[in-house]
């Protein structure tokens, strides 16, 4: 029976699983992403395949739900769009065709304000600004490796959503780095850079929470 790699935390287990049998030796591509006849959902970044969780806790829905509603308002009559999970975003890689990229991921928030990398399939390009959301013990996933490679991508504005303690921290790329811009919890609200004259309140993120 094949294992599978899950991130807990900072620790990588191995779960048993009858399906996908991944080879985890192997870069995988959107073009292999592409084929996957699995029902599971799955994101690839680097080449390297991560399970996502069968389903986000109903507190994660819940704050999920607030979020895109209240970006979803403000965005009327602008450019800019705003995506929920499941969305495709696939990150280029310069002069290779696009099933070459060796990342597809899947972000729980994502405004997008270049409508050419918007397509019907899968958005394909860098987001202006992503959230995510982190509801429970696994945190490795966004607080590092998602963070590396959204920096490395150019994201412009990053927020890390941490459920169960109410937090929100907040990072904007300057000079190629995060810089964190600051830690929002009870009757803060939280500027939204990408959107000029956006923010948005802890306490309608955490609304009925």
């Amino acid at each position: 029976m094949p294992k599978i790699k899950e991130y807990d935390q900072s620790v990588v287990r191995e779960t048993e699983a009858n399906e996908p049998a991944f080879d985890y030796s192997q870069s995988y591509t959107y073009g292999d992403y592409l084929k996957f006849d699995i029902e599971e959902m799955v994101e690839i970044i680097r080449g390297k395949i991560f399970r996502m969780s069968p389903a986000p806790r109903i507190k994660h829905q819940g704050i999920s739900g607030n979020l895109f509603a209240t970006i979803h308002s403000m965005l009327k009559g602008k450019s800019c769009k705003v995506f929920n999970s499941p969305v495709d975003i696939v990150l280029p890689i310069e002069n290779k065709k696009r099933n070459k990229s060796t990342t597809v991921v899947q972000p729980d928030i994502c405004v997008i304000c270049d409508p050419k990398i918007i397509e019907d399939k899968a958005i394909f390009g860098v987001p202006d600004f992503i959230i995510e959301i982190v509801a429970g013990k696994d945190v490795k996933k966004d607080t590092q490796i998602k963070f590396d490679l959204y920096q490395e991508a150019g994201v412009g504005e990053y927020w890390i959503v941490f459920a169960d303690i109410k937090l929100v921290e907040v990072f904007i790329l300057e000079n190629s780095k995060y810089q964190r811009l600051n830690a929002f919890s009870e009757d803060d609200f939280v500027p939204v850079k990408t959107i000029p004259g956006l923010e948005i309140s802890i306490d309608d993120i955490f609304e009925g929470v």
